[in-house]
């Protein structure tokens, strides 16, 4: 979030206005365009959707839910080890960890055997290893990019690479610098594709020793694949995307082979990845049973728009739409909550309709952004009194041993990250997308919404598995019109907190826009 640490970036600002800064010409050129290529009829992707194809109605994927964070990074490597032709990967994070440094390997090592990669990430907590940031642990995106059959582009990119231009630059372009590509997606073969709440870095993996996060993907092959592809092209094609080159970052020769060497290095030490191969492997007996566990369904992947000069947001009224469909039940699970008075006022609506709305949320205690339950928290009485049964997660949830933690790993504590929904165990929504001004107004976001009803009851099982007393706090009223929380035997009677400072921050936070988050 921009407006953390706005004395520093005022004070660094001034001086910078002082002492003057080189920065990149706006009018930088456009890269060559190029699409996502046509699935061919060879390799292991290939044979997964052929088997799918005698159960497939024509338009039709098939779909597996990537409940826990350890199947979240084994299917990353299943895909990249099993593409043979492609893989087009779009991520707002990408951490220079363990778990980020092990898909990168393996990116390069499917680079190495002639796949072609196309790579975007969001530049905002892109530190490119470059001359001005030599050993900063994000993702090298430069290095990498001197890779034959590798190509990165950045999405909204700063023109000034020093960090301390960034901040100038940050209050020159406020509105523009602001926009960031929230989406998250990976693209094997135009056959396979995984679309969801996960970032790559460690958290998102099970792998943090401070906290990880309870997270959901989707797994989909078939069309579904193709119209991920189209999202895919619609960025990579944009003004908004601009190659590492044209910014000019420069990579040394022999940088890549170095890179590797490290790489390799810190891999063969990370005991975080002791379930882990380094090295690429054969998927081919579990690619062989994933047809037969897959729902059907049909699949619309819904996307905001990168348009010249501004980033159209349609994913608001998808979403409208996907809850207003609902008629006899919602289920959601959803990260980052601030609700706006419309919101509001259509869920009052629906359940005054007879519509059953569930909702699980981040308590306080579990929340990785305190600023978010700052604004969130002058909601819940009036969400309560809409009728909406409202659920918070635990910091100790059960089921952080099983889903969130990746053996041997255990973070101290679990947080939300789930973008989820489920109406009338029907029809579902998996994507990036929050349900918060930043999502709303500001990010671009993305998500699939699928027909299924074998999906549906399978993901509302899951939902209800998560808002149970052992995992989430039931947040009621009581007959004076307090909030309380139940779990279990447990009753508090204000919001859970891991800390004292916690409970500091959230009061802090208060004084930042809402619009923010």
């Amino acid at each position: 979030m921009l407006s953390r640490s706005c004395l520093k970036a005022v004070i660094v600002g001034l001086a910078l206005v002082l002492s003057g800064c080189a920065s990149l010409p706006d009018d930088l050129p456009m890269p060559a365009q190029s699409f996502a290529q046509a699935p061919r009829s060879d390799g292991s992707l290939a044979g997964v959707e052929s088997a799918l194809s005698g159960r497939l109605p024509p338009g039709n994927s098939g779909f597996h839910l990537l409940d826990s964070n350890e199947q979240g990074l084994r299917w990353r490597l299943a895909l990249i080890d099993s593409a043979r032709h492609s893989l087009d990967l779009q991520y707002y994070v990408w951490w220079g960890d363990e778990s980020g440094d092990l898909l990168l390997k393996r990116i390069v090592d499917a680079a190495d055997r002639g796949v072609r990669v196309r790579l975007i990430l969001d530049d905002l907590s892109t530190m490119l290893e470059d001359e001005t940031h030599p050993r900063l642990r994000d993702v090298p995106s430069a290095v990498i990019d001197s890779h034959p059959n590798i190509q990165v582009r950045l999405f909204n990119p700063w023109h000034n690479r020093a960090i301390t231009g960034r901040v100038l630059e940050s209050f020159e372009r406020l509105e523009r610098i602001n926009h960031r590509m929230h989406n998250k997606l990976l693209i094997a073969d135009n056959r396979a594709t995984i679309i969801g709440g996960r970032n790559v870095g460690n958290e998102y993996f099970g792998m943090s020793p401070t906290f990880n996060f309870r997270d959901l993907d989707v797994l989909g092959v078939g069309p579904v694949a193709r119209q991920a592809s189209a999202v895919f092209d619609r960025f990579w094609n944009s003004s908004w995307v601009l190659e590492t080159e044209v910014l000019g970052i420069r990579v040394p020769p022999g940088e890549l082979q170095r890179h590797r060497n490290r790489l390799l290095a810190e891999l063969a030490d990370a005991e975080v990845l002791s379930r882990f191969s380094t090295v690429p492997q054969d998927w081919r007996d579990g690619l062989s049973l994933l047809p037969s566990r897959m729902h059907i369904g049909a699949s619309r992947v819904h996307t905001d728009t990168p348009d010249d000069g501004v980033v159209s947001h349609h994913m608001p009224q998808a979403m409208r739409d996907f809850f207003a469909s609902a008629q006899k039940e919602i289920l959601i699970t959803n990260a980052y909550v601030i609700p706006d008075e419309n919101w509001l006022q259509q869920i009052s609506d629906q359940v005054q309709d007879g519509v059953r709305v569930r909702m699980l949320t981040n308590s306080l205690a579990s929340h990785d952004v305190p600023a978010v339950n700052s604004h969130y928290k002058a909601w819940r009485k009036r969400l309560l009194q809409a009728g909406l049964q409202l659920h918070e997660l635990r910091h100790d949830a059960a089921l952080q041993s099983r889903l969130a933690d990746t053996a041997p790993n255990r973070g101290k504590f679990v947080g939300l990250h789930v973008k989820a929904a489920v109406v009338d165990q029907h029809r579902v929504f998996i994507g990036s997308m929050n349900l918060d001004p930043r999502s709303q107004n500001i990010n671009s976001e993305m998500g699939v919404v699928i027909k299924s009803t074998s999906l549906g009851a399978e993901l509302a099982e899951m939902m209800e598995r998560d808002m149970g007393p052992e995992n989430a706090w039931r947040v009621r009223l009581n007959p004076a019109g307090d909030i309380r929380w139940e779990a279990l035997d447990k009753v508090r009677t204000r919001q859970p907190a891991r800390s004292f400072w916690q409970r500091i921050e959230d009061i802090v936070f208060m004084a930042f826009p809402r619009d923010l988050y």
